[in-house]
């Protein structure tokens, strides 16, 4: 396991506080400058926090208390810039020799191993500007298992590629981390790539951790709103709970909202609440549906758009002043339902995917 625990007020202010289990892949998300590469650079021992301890399967990389500083070499620490940082006047082949610490006499059989396991066999010769984007990720990849670390760091490895790359180098990275028994941190601005990719998110900003948890978890259930403004929650709302018989409902405008989990809240709580747009349920025209009496609501459909085969409405929801609800449903079940904007639709929202937040 890899723990990391930092602060420090200058030149970037940090405080942070992760954990990320061996095998495990954790994407460190947040917007541009919230300190995401400067946390990999206090790990890789380029940067050093003002205080803080770093400590890798039960060995101290750093700890400002105990006067323990490890340096870059020290630490078994394989990292993928943003950039790849490939020497372009040395080919892959020499390229990967140049970060192994075998025998030197091994080193060809030990690079073309790490060429096929990256799916790179029969380009050895080549040079940097020979290679594309993606292969030259994969380059960067081989040379920092070359080391053989104990924690493998990706600093947005997959920024300098195109879309049509990205997808593939998306797949190869799910296969390689199945072979990998190490903790993997992979810093990204892309809240899908890293719901796709990782076992564990961690929010920074403005240098601060603010929450860690399951991509569930953090982009469904935030701690609180300013943790679903930085993960782009779609859905946010406030309201107030109140006792209804022996329950506590969510008054949201005019409307009374049946909520799963208020354990931990009170009545008269003033809340703010999220739900995600493909819990909205729309109550179909061709199928009813057997959850058309869980919280319906009515709303005019204002906007409404596709891609990849998701439709995404915004609906104009009634008794509310017009406040904007977002769903997202099958492009299949919008064209069935022959849904147009001006239209007003029903539909339900599933009270166990109602989460709750204190102001």
């Amino acid at each position: 396991m890899l723990k990391v625990t930092l602060q420090q007020i200058r030149p970037t202010v940090l405080d942070v506080e992760l954990n990320c289990e061996k095998g495990e892949v954790l994407a460190l998300v947040g917007p541009s400058g919230a300190g995401k590469s400067t946390v990999l650079r206090c790990i890789a021992g380029l940067q050093s926090p003002q205080q803080g301890v770093i400590s890798c399967k039960g060995h101290t990389w750093f700890d400002s208390d105990a006067k323990v500083k490890q340096t870059p070499q020290q630490r078994r620490v394989g990292m993928v810039f943003q950039n790849y940082a490939l020497f372009p006047h040395l080919t892959v082949l020499d390229n990967i020799k140049l970060a192994l610490d075998v025998d030197k006499s091994l080193h060809d059989e030990q690079s073309e191993q790490l060429l096929e396991q990256v799916n790179l066999s029969g380009l050895e010769q080549r040079y940097p500007h020979q290679l594309s984007g993606g292969q030259q990720q994969r380059v960067a990849i081989a040379r920092a298992l070359a080391r053989q670390p104990e924690v493998l760091l990706l600093d947005e490895p997959f920024s300098a590629v195109d879309k049509v790359t990205r997808r593939k180098l998306y797949m190869e990275l799910n296969t390689l981390r199945r072979q990998l028994d190490m903790p993997v941190i992979l810093v990204t601005h892309d809240l899908d790539e890293a719901a796709m990719l990782a076992d564990s998110l961690c929010v920074i900003h403005q240098g601060a951790t603010l929450q860690q948890g399951s991509p569930e978890d953090v982009l469904f259930r935030p701690d609180n709103v300013a943790i679903a403004r930085q993960v782009d929650a779609r859905n946010v709302f406030s309201g107030q709970l109140i006792e209804h018989g022996n329950t506590l409902k969510l008054k949201w405008y005019e409307h009374l909202i049946d909520v799963a989990m208020t354990f931990g809240f009170s009545a008269g709580q003033h809340v703010h609440w999220t739900l995600s747009p493909s819990k909205v349920l729309l109550h179909q025209r061709v199928r009813k549906s057997r959850g058309e009496h869980e919280n319906p609501l009515e709303g005019r459909i204002c906007e409404m758009v596709s891609l990849r085969g998701i439709t995404t409405l915004i609906l104009n929801v009634g008794h509310t002043d017009s406040v904007s609800l977002q769903m997202d449903l099958p492009e299949h079940v919008a064209m069935r339902n022959d849904l147009k904007i001006g239209e007003t639709i029903s539909v339900s929202l599933l009270a166990n995917a109602i989460h709750l937040m204190s102001e």
